[in-house]
């Protein structure tokens, strides 16, 4: 099975950035399963809308993850349950909207996509560890399995990926929007990076106006940000699993910078 796993998508200059570079990522990858993190695709950056996720399942995207913005739009209160391709974070409290994590049916076979969030600098949330025990209790041996562990920390992230290795096939860190170097494939054949990046502006701090963000930081007062505009890049990750072990073959960074041709 071969797995497309696309970073945090920022705002409309994200979108736009995705449904440009989709087809060529479609044709040149061919993946199985396409998923995306789509926690920041609301136009302000946070949150999510029905009209965004119908368009990104128009697109050709198969699931979409969340994170600690999953409830800034209102309206997903509305959707959230009827989307079987949607899903956030497990570990929230029992009776939260929504699910934490599905199963994707493709012709490689079936892909078990869980969503879980750190609690390091976020939101007090049930434990991610023994919530990841639970859900792995529920799902059958046969089923490939896809981490996106949303969190802060490379700590945190990496804890996670040590404690899942050889349990589940890949663990994908999202959140922090910078894509990191340190794809790897764990010893027990689980593969692991700690953040994939972002689909969005080139130019802002993690996707937002600069001079908003470096305002809060000079003046420890709330500053209201918006999604920077300008040139966008793309970041995702290519994961090839074994057939036999469901366990990563390969992990393989993709990163498209302003201007940069799309190169296999």
């Amino acid at each position: 099975m071969r797995i497309l796993m696309i970073g945090d998508v920022v705002g409309s200059p994200g979108r736009e950035t995705l449904s440009s570079y989709f087809p060529q990522l479609n044709n040149l990858f061919t993946p199985d399963v396409i998923v995306v993190n789509g926690e920041n695709a609301a136009g302000n950056g946070r949150g999510i809308g029905r009209t965004i996720v119908r368009e990104l399942f128009e697109l050709g995207v198969h699931c979409i993850t969340l994170g600690n913005h999953a409830w800034a739009q209102a309206e997903v209160f509305d959707f959230i349950d009827e989307e079987p391709g949607i899903i956030r974070p497990a570990n929230f409290p029992m009776d939260t909207p929504g699910k934490g994590y599905t199963v994707i049916q493709s012709q490689a076979g079936k892909l078990t996509v869980i969503n879980i969030m750190g609690r390091t600098f976020m939101a007090t949330l049930d434990c991610p560890f023994r919530t990841m025990d639970e859900i792995l209790d529920q799902i059958p041996p046969s089923s490939y399995i896809l981490v996106d562990i949303h969190a802060e920390t490379t700590s945190e992230k990496q804890a996670i990926a040590w404690y899942l290795d050889g349990r589940v096939s890949a663990v994908v860190g999202t959140h922090t929007h910078v894509q990191t170097a340190d794809e790897r494939i764990l010893p027990k054949g689980t593969g692991y990076i700690t953040d994939v990046g972002m689909v969005g502006p080139y130019d802002g701090i993690i996707g937002m106006e600069r001079s908003t963000v470096i305002k809060r930081f000079l003046t420890q007062m709330p500053v209201r940000f918006a999604v920077a505009k300008g040139r966008c890049q793309l970041n995702a990750v290519l994961i090839d699993l074994d057939k036999q072990t469901k366990k990563t073959k390969q992990l393989k960074r993709i990163r498209i910078d302003v201007d940069t041709p799309l190169i296999g």
